[in-house]
């Protein structure tokens, strides 16, 4: 791990996946266990979940010494005349990445599933239409993201949408625009989806902006397969796990990304919704961050 690559971590990685649910880290305990754990930089997590009024998060990072990698938002552009909505997270979220100094915005597409309920909701699979609606939509965020806000979008490969496969992952490489759409990697989803880290970055090393570092069980990933289940309830049954307990392997992504030769995040992201308890999370991102740097 070279000095080119900055581990943070993320929400995410203490059970947080809404804006505001009792069953997740409270988030002012969530700040001070990051500190705990010996990291420095955070993604804001879902709109909401921290404030959003720029002085008081400053004010909370500040007391803390940390810093912002990113915000998130979701875009389901392959809908006809969604952008509107994309649009409207992006001028909450954006701004507030930008006012903490971040400089990417992560995007994870639309699901084909509910995220509520686990139904499908809309074909699995993108037609024609789909793929350029998708592709054109993302270009034209990309580009207002970044005149707008001087922010870098990466999209995200994630589980039950139509950038999850990695042929669907070179697909969508293939049909935007490299300048302004870049991805972000996150290991744990392409693993989960049967795809090969260590190739998307061989073969679009130039369009890896950001990282995700995760690991799934195979064991619990082959049974989600079977069984047909939603991302949902996989990470309900243990999914996601900390390294080196799962898979990919770390250390030969980072020296991948290290190989790049730019400074990229890489932020740690374990899926642990809902959290058994909030005394669990602490430990395994302590654990982790320790791991991660014994790679280097």
């Amino acid at each position: 791990m070279a000095r080119s690559i900055t581990i943070g971590t993320a929400p995410d990685s203490w059970g947080v996946w809404f804006a505001d649910d009792e069953l997740q880290t409270p988030a002012s305990r969530f700040l001070d266990e990051v500190v705990d754990a010996g990291y420095e930089w955070i993604e804001l997590g879902p709109y909401g979940y921290l404030p959003t009024d720029a002085s008081e998060l400053s004010d909370e990072l500040e007391k803390r010494r940390l810093k912002v990698s990113a915000g998130t938002i979701f875009a389901a552009l392959h809908r006809p005349d969604h952008y509107a909505e994309a649009w409207a997270q992006v001028e909450q979220v954006a701004k507030l990445t930008q006012a903490m100094g971040g400089t990417h915005l992560v995007v994870i597409p639309g699901q084909w599933r509910s995220d509520k309920t686990g139904e499908q909701i809309e074909p699995r699979e993108l037609d024609a239409d789909g793929w350029a609606r998708l592709a054109a939509g993302m270009d034209r965020l990309g580009r207002d993201v970044r005149d707008g806000y001087g922010l870098q979008v990466a999209v995200h490969s994630h589980a039950d949408t139509h950038i999850d496969t990695h042929e669907e992952v070179d697909r969508f490489l293939e049909l935007t625009d490299p300048d302004v759409v870049k991805l972000c990697l996150d290991t744990g989803h392409v693993a989960y989806s049967g795809g090969d880290n260590l190739k998307i970055i061989a073969d679009h090393p130039d369009r890896i902006a950001y990282v995700h570092l995760k690991q799934v069980d195979p064991a619990v990933v082959a049974r989600v397969k079977e069984e047909d289940l939603p991302f949902g309830e996989a990470v309900k049954l243990g999914a996601m796990v900390e390294p080196p307990q799962g898979i990919p392997a770390m250390p030969p992504i980072l020296e991948a990304l290290e190989g790049l030769g730019r400074d990229i995040f890489a932020i740690v992201e374990q899926d642990i919704y809902p959290v058994a308890s909030f005394d669990v999370p602490l430990p395994i991102a302590t654990r982790t961050r320790t791991y991660l740097n014994s790679c280097r």
